[in-house]
């Protein structure tokens, strides 16, 4: 288990990964469209979290994983693996204690990964479960 695994299972539930809301803020820079995060510790070993999120079109698909890569590199975090880029309907970064998902519109209705892992709890992000203005 990565270092930063192990800190991830040291903190309570009730507080968030500073890497993952990293990886979250600049999906959002780059305005990826409803991005979940889902907290797995309870229901998966693979992996930690999963960041769901989308772009409207396979160029901001790819400007979305670049952001990504790009912020989480200066954090001194490098991607153990980068599947979907070429085609950019879903781009999997996968570093090791967390997996960022970003899908095209299409492929994620179709892969419906919430759906899929609805039993893993939902991280409330900044912002969610507020009144708009």
């Amino acid at each position: 288990m990565s270092q930063s695994a192990e800190h991830n299972l040291e903190k309570g539930a009730d507080q968030q990964d500073p890497e993952v809301m990293l990886a979250v803020q600049a999906a959002n820079d780059k305005k990826a469209v409803d991005t979940v995060v889902l907290d797995l510790r309870a229901i998966a070993s693979f992996t930690d979290y999963f960041i769901i999120t989308g772009g409207t079109n396979s160029r901001q698909v790819q400007s979305i994983a670049d952001g990504v890569e790009e912020s989480l590199r200066k954090a001194g975090r490098r991607p153990l693996h980068i599947e979907g880029y070429s085609a950019a309907e879903w781009i999997l970064l996968d570093y090791g204690d967390f997996v960022v998902h970003v899908f095209g519109k299409e492929s994620r209705k179709f892969y419906d990964l919430e759906r899929l892992w609805r039993d893993a709890q939902r991280v409330q992000l900044a912002g969610e479960g507020e009144p708009a203005p």
